[in-house]
């Protein structure tokens, strides 16, 4: 079995290069290509892809819109961002709106496909060097504020384990195997996380925690 995958980028070298990655693999294929968000919205609903590859910056409709306007339609459909370094604000919006996962254009192979597994599972997977770059803009241009630390509800030693590992990009299993436990003894975890922090996906959690000091990265 293939997972279909829909590229949305507005540079066809970048597609291109996307296409070339994916064809060698035996459990993906590229089943539809989109120039700008209006494009790609119209194609996800006649193709249904099983994951997106979705740049930030394009004409018509931008990556972060379409992925807004996908959520007002309630497509589940996970997203994988395509971002360049100079893309910081993009990147922070993407994250909290749910993206599940960040690629640079020029990423390796192994990073692409590892990233495409975990949206496909419902997992967001986060590289420590985009999370880094995220994380320190937001902190530099921030006006300085009193700490929500006090607002926010206390989380147990294993929580601030697991989300420790997460902001660092370590998928469910990986997490499971360093601290001897099972795999879905880390997934009610991250729920119970989930639910003190007020959000929904694993990149919210992480973008709270970094924010309030609860992990590092």
């Amino acid at each position: 079995m293939k997972y279909n995958v829909l590229i949305v980028d507005d540079h066809f070298v970048v597609r291109e290069g996307l296409k070339l990655i994916l064809e060698t693999s035996e459990h993906y294929q590229v089943i539809g290509e989109a120039d700008n968000g209006k494009v790609a919205i119209q194609l996800i609903e006649e193709l249904r892809p099983d994951v997106i590859l979705m740049d930030l910056n394009m004409p018509i409709m931008n990556g972060i819109e379409a992925i807004e306007q996908l959520q007002a339609q309630n497509n589940t459909i996970p997203v994988v961002i395509l971002t360049t370094y100079n893309e910081d604000d993009l990147m922070i919006k993407g994250l909290t709106i749910g993206a599940k996962g960040y690629l640079l254009k020029d990423t390796k192979r192994e990073h692409l496909f590892r990233t495409l597994d975990s949206a496909i599972r419902g997992e967001t997977l986060l590289q420590p060097e985009i999370m880094e770059i995220v994380f320190k803009a937001k902190h530099d241009t921030a006006p300085k504020k009193p700490t929500r630390n006090n607002l926010l509800p206390s989380l147990s030693d294993k929580e601030k384990i697991v989300l420790q590992a997460a902001a660092h990009g370590h998928r469910s299993k990986e997490i499971a195997f360093d601290m001897g436990i099972a795999e879905r003894t880390v997934k009610a975890h991250l729920t119970n996380i989930y639910n003190k922090l007020g959000v929904d996906s694993r990149a919210q959690a992480v973008a709270i925690a970094v924010e309030q000091g609860l992990v590092h990265i």
